[in-house]
């Protein structure tokens, strides 16, 4: 089981980029924030804080909500901008890609971004939606890792970030702003292995250098490994050695539909939805040796990231008209 790096989309960028009228990069989103998150209440007995979007983005049946990282994973300052931020990824039930949400934890204001893929029509450079289920997220340094599934990982670069002018070339689906793939890690097996299923991702920062957590969602007669893949702290990239970034661990002993999972502590703590109606589980402990806390999160938990300096584990719930997103101290569970 490995992954391989395709070649950077930079010339691809570059004409975007210049037919767009150039990269306008994280600062210019972050004083656009056209949305607002309200604090409210959740239901599940380990949440510290909640949060939950707007109204439309409450109820919206066609964008649902899946992986989370935070600018604690992104930088050792646990600011970006001088902000603590969250990043959500959704993806949509209707064939428009999937997209990622800037939140400022500090104003509640947030903004959604559509992920794109370079593409050339006719002689001219424009793009189209990242069709990909997003289960999970990483932001590190100044890439976002969103999990792939099957097809392994796709990185985006947050500097290129565009501006689409309100004539609309392009369809983005209502959103003003695009950010392309810059490159992606295919997922490879060498013969006679299953090939890793990357449904969830997360960043563990304990490790030196740091980790990037890959879990898979499965069914009892599916396999749930979790795995770990060194991260280059110079760079963000995947460590490869020849060409190839392989995981330095692979575990058995995932559990069954397991939506998201973090490492802190040395601690691994998975979350397990039981569907719309009834609150979540996390899971705590290493592989193998989990204990469950039942009813700890809202309706429908996805993916999972840890706050350092908090000691928070933060996550995202996906059903509409129950969309939270909620903190969680760690020190709940065990």
């Amino acid at each position: 089981m490995h992954l391989v790096r395709t070649d950077e989309n930079v010339d691809e960028i570059e004409a975007l980029a210049d037919r767009l009228g150039g990269r306008v990069g994280l600062p210019s989103l972050l004083q656009d924030l056209n949305r607002r998150a309200r604090r409210t209440l959740a239901p599940g007995w380990a949440v510290h804080r909640a949060l939950t979007w707007d109204a439309a983005d409450r109820r919206d049946p066609r964008w649902w909500p899946q992986g989370i990282s935070t600018s604690a994973d992104a930088a050792d300052t646990e600011e970006v901008g001088g902000r603590r931020l969250l990043v959500v990824s959704w993806y949509s039930k209707h064939g428009e890609g999937s997209r990622l949400t800037f939140l400022d934890l500090e104003s509640r204001r947030y903004r959604h971004v559509l992920l794109v893929v370079p593409a050339v029509h006719d002689g001219e450079v424009t793009f189209e939606p990242l069709a990909v289920h997003a289960g999970g997220l990483v932001w590190h340094g100044p890439y976002v890792h969103v999990a792939a599934t099957a097809r392994g990982v796709h990185t985006c670069r947050v500097d290129d970030l565009l501006r689409v002018p309100t004539h609309g070339l392009v369809e983005t689906f209502g959103h003003r702003y695009v950010l392309p793939v810059r490159f992606s890690y295919r997922a490879r097996t060498d013969e006679g292995l299953e090939r890793l299923r990357y449904s969830f991702l997360s960043l563990d920062r304990g490790a030196s250098p740091p980790e990037l957590v890959v879990g898979e969602y499965g069914s009892l007669t599916q396999t749930r490994r979790l795995a770990r893949f060194q991260l280059d702290p110079a760079t963000s990239f995947l460590y490869e050695q020849g060409g190839v970034a392989r995981p330095m661990v692979v575990e058995d002993g995932g559990v069954v539909r397991v939506q998201g999972a973090a490492v802190a502590g040395g601690q691994w703590y998975l979350t397990r939805s039981t569907g719309p109606w009834v609150p979540g589980s996390v899971y705590a402990g290493r592989p193998g040796a989990f204990r469950r806390y039942k009813w700890a999160t809202p309706m429908g938990p996805e993916d999972v990231a840890w706050w350092p300096s908090t000691d928070l584990l933060w996550s995202v719930t996906e059903h509409p008209r129950r969309r939270w997103v909620f903190a969680m101290r760690r020190s709940r569970f065990g």
